[in-house]
């Protein structure tokens, strides 16, 4: 049996609601909710049947802190971080769409660059960038938020025309994610880090836009490390990067990319600890903090207390 949480069999009074995404299971509590991070880890839009010990508390404790780094810029939904775990902050409605931003011709943008696409999401691109060269300036190229199915590309024009966002409310949303990536850039740059990619998401509650969900974490970041970046652009070979893309590189040795009819390869432990052991040094290499575990023993009660505790307060 391997350690972490792979689930929350909550039910608490006063609870109004829950939902199951793939990472994070949240709790509604009328116009509060309860975020738990779990230890599940999803790639290839796959969640894998194996938990992570403590990678939901890596992802909450570096959003928590980076969410507090940047509410200068916008507000955001937190109101408090009663366990290593959990965080607990306003019940917002979600915008349909996630602000993808990028520094750098990495991931999917670079893939759509090297089949012939010179424009991305309503962004044009010069001709004669190499993969996870510097681009002219950041480009935001957003995604939908699709209730089924995968996520998918979309411009500023047919989101206005579409009316998923009003232009007033995108013009906002665009300028704070260029504020946000700014600062978060600002940030990796003193851990010796840049930060390549990353997206937001957004909500509305009271006519105020609030950031919500997780930001500049591994899981929806990429950061490459800065002290051989050019070296390494010069001779075209691959960046060394924080993020979970060294998973998605072991389940594709392992022929696995979600496809239809193939199967999740077994996992043996020995990658689970590793993957659990990475996870960890992304956290002190991204904080600049030592990582202290928190206790595994009777976890789901530890953090079924603490969500009690902070509902009372």
């Amino acid at each position: 049996m391997h350690e972490g949480i792979l689930s929350t069999p909550f039910d608490f009074a006063g609870q109004t609601g829950k939902y199951t995404g793939k990472v994070r299971e949240v709790y509604s509590f009328g116009d509060r909710i309860a975020m738990i991070a779990t230890d599940r880890i999803s790639a290839f839009d796959v969640v894998l049947p194996h938990p992570i010990p403590f990678k939901g508390q890596v992802l909450n404790q570096i959003a928590a802190r980076f969410l507090k780094a940047t509410e200068d810029i916008v507000p955001n939904w937190v109101e408090s971080v009663p366990d290593p775990n959990v965080t607990m902050g306003k019940k917002c409605e979600p915008f349909k769409v996630e602000m993808v931003i990028r520094g750098y011709l990495a991931g999917h943008a670079w893939r759509e660059y090297k089949d012939g696409k010179r424009a991305v999401c309503g962004n044009s691109l010069p001709d004669g960038l190499q993969e996870n060269d510097k681009l002219p300036r950041p480009i935001i190229t957003p995604t939908t938020k699709a209730d089924q199915g995968h996520d998918e590309d979309i411009s500023r024009d047919q989101i206005i025309q579409q009316g998923i966002v009003s232009q007033q409310d995108l013009d906002r949303l665009e300028q704070y994610t260029f504020a946000l990536f700014e600062r978060g850039t600002e940030i990796a740059t003193t851990r010796g880090l840049i930060l390549v990619d990353t997206k937001y998401e957004f909500g509305k509650k009271d006519g105020t836009i609030y950031l919500i969900d997780e930001i500049h974490t591994p899981d929806s970041s990429r950061y490459f490390y800065a002290d051989t970046y050019d070296e390494l652009q010069q001779q075209g070979a691959p960046q060394r990067q924080l993020s979970k893309e060294f998973v998605r590189k072991w389940l594709i040795e392992h022929d696995f990319q979600g496809l239809e009819g193939q199967q999740i390869p077994e996992i043996p432990s020995e990658f689970i600890r590793s993957v659990s052991d990475r996870y960890i040094e992304l956290f002190e290499k991204i904080t600049g903090d030592k990582f202290v575990k928190e206790r595994q023993e009777n976890v789901l009660k530890r953090i079924e207390d603490n969500i009690n505790k902070a509902l009372k307060a």
